[in-house]
């Protein structure tokens, strides 16, 4: 396999000599037909057996669009995805900051373009390694990040394995950060699908990154690959790839009207053709998801579908002024399942058993909003604190419970913002609607409360 930036070109046949004189005995309507025939055999584009790609709602999962979804297929640069996962995972732990510095080795340095041209000796902060990554794809800064964090670029290309594997990726294997051509480095459509899901639910703090068009490094500006952040409404991430194995490749999220969908296409014979197709896959599975199917699938079973906005209003009501001071304790509860009050501050929390009391026939209907459900309890505190500051006037004093439920067999925090009237709940949602977080109005009855 050869690494390049250009498209290869077409190989051509010789016709063997003997075959070829042998044409001269045939009728001429029998050559032209044995010629055309040949000739389309050999002109077939090499990337046409690289081709892979699938569409998938992020929220529900539900595939929209596939084909060969599970063929293993050469990453090229979508493996820096995982690169840059696992730099998050760093960061998220308190291991590093975004000013540590990673010092550039002699292997590193010694990368095939595309690359920074870093020295040995050099280094590089985080933060400008997260940026050449995304939008350079740099194959130097992906050796100095790995050698970093593991040692050797070996090392953790099994980290990068592991990782694929705890993230369901169960046909992909890792060898190198940085995804230049290696025979036993390989994917599939789908698990790069895994891993952009995976990439949104567990670092949504690091995301914006990936709708970077372009960054500067010592006096150079480097422009993003990825053109579909400029060329398609709703793009705002996630990576592209390239090398003569596997032809174009690309990972791409695109938000419209509340539902996100997940687009990877393996294989293009350009980038520019590559990026053509995503759009057309895209266009068709946005035709197949009705705007609400996003908020349904996070809403719990007990919610009526027709509480879901249909449209966002004109103008917002205007929401009762916020209190000064922290609202009063709530009423006492009854122990029943596990829960959590997220503090107004955003940052505190506590942890206990609890249940709204019971409420009486008498009191008015009380709505809530639910944002999301999640299977890291972390992710569902950032899910508040973003939805409480998407919203402020609505939810800016309002504490979010999160609740620990079951779907199938699965656990999940669902997060909620509860005591609304209809027109608070509805209102928040227009809000965050409009600013492409999910949202379900909720209307709080004495049997479908919490």
């Amino acid at each position: 396999m050869r690494h390049s930036a250009t498209t290869s070109m077409t190989s051509t046949t010789t016709l063997p000599f003997q075959a070829f004189t042998a044409l001269f005995r045939l009728p001429a309507t029998i050559v032209m037909l044995a010629v055309l025939t040949m000739t389309l055999s050999v002109s077939t584009p090499a990337s046409a057996s690289k081709y892979a790609a699938i569409v998938i709602e992020e929220n529900s999962g539900r595939v929209l669009f596939a084909r060969n979804a599970d063929k293993s297929r050469f990453p090229a640069s979508l493996t820096k995805i995982m690169t840059l996962y696992l730099l998050f995972e760093e960061l998220q732990a308190g291991r590093i900051s975004m000013n540590t510095r990673f010092p550039v080795s002699r292997v590193a340095a010694s990368r095939s373009p595309s690359k920074l041209y870093l020295k040995p000796g050099q280094s590089i902060t985080a933060k400008d390694a997260i940026y050449a990554l995304i939008t350079k794809s740099a194959n130097d800064v992906a050796t100095v990040v790995a050698e970093k964090l593991s040692g050797t670029e070996r090392e953790f290309g099994k980290r990068m394995t592991r990782k694929a594997r705890a993230l369901g990726m169960s046909r992909t294997t890792f060898r190198n950060a940085s995804g230049l051509p290696h025979s036993k480095q390989q994917t599939t459509a789908r698990d790069m699908a895994k891993l952009a899901v995976a990439m949104r639910r567990d670092f949504p703090q690091y995301f914006g990154f990936f709708s970077t068009k372009s960054f500067r490094y010592k006096g150079k500006r480097f422009g993003n690959h990825n053109k579909l952040l400029s060329q398609y409404e709703g793009t705002d991430g996630i990576k592209t790839g390239y090398i003569d194995a596997s032809g174009f490749n690309l990972v791409a999220t695109v938000q419209r009207r509340g539902v996100r969908l997940i687009g990877v296409v393996f294989g293009g014979r350009t980038g520019n053709s590559r990026n053509a197709h995503m759009m057309k896959i895209l266009d068709k599975s946005f035709k197949r998801v009705k705007p609400a199917d996003i908020q349904t699938q996070v809403a719990s079973a007990t919610v009526r579908p027709d509480l879901i906005p249909r449209s966002l209003p004109k103008t917002l009501p205007i929401s009762p002024p916020r209190p000064s001071t922290l609202p009063v304790a709530p009423p006492s509860r009854q122990v029943k399942h596990r829960s959590i009050d997220v503090a107004l501050a955003g940052q505190s929390a506590y942890l206990e058993d609890v249940i709204p009391a019971p409420s009486t026939s008498d009191l008015p209907s009380r709505w809530s909003v639910q944002v999301g459900s999640f299977a890291r309890r972390a992710n569902a505190h950032r899910a508040a604190a973003q939805a409480r500051r998407a919203a402020d006037s609505v939810l800016g004093s309002t504490p979010a419970r999160l609740t620990m439920v079951t779907r199938g067999n699965i656990p999940l925090w669902r997060v909620r913002f509860h005591n609304l009237d209809e027109t608070q709940a509805r209102s928040a949602c227009a809000v965050l609607f409009a600013k492409g977080r999910p949202c379900v109005a909720i209307e709080e009855g004495s049997s479908r409360s919490g």
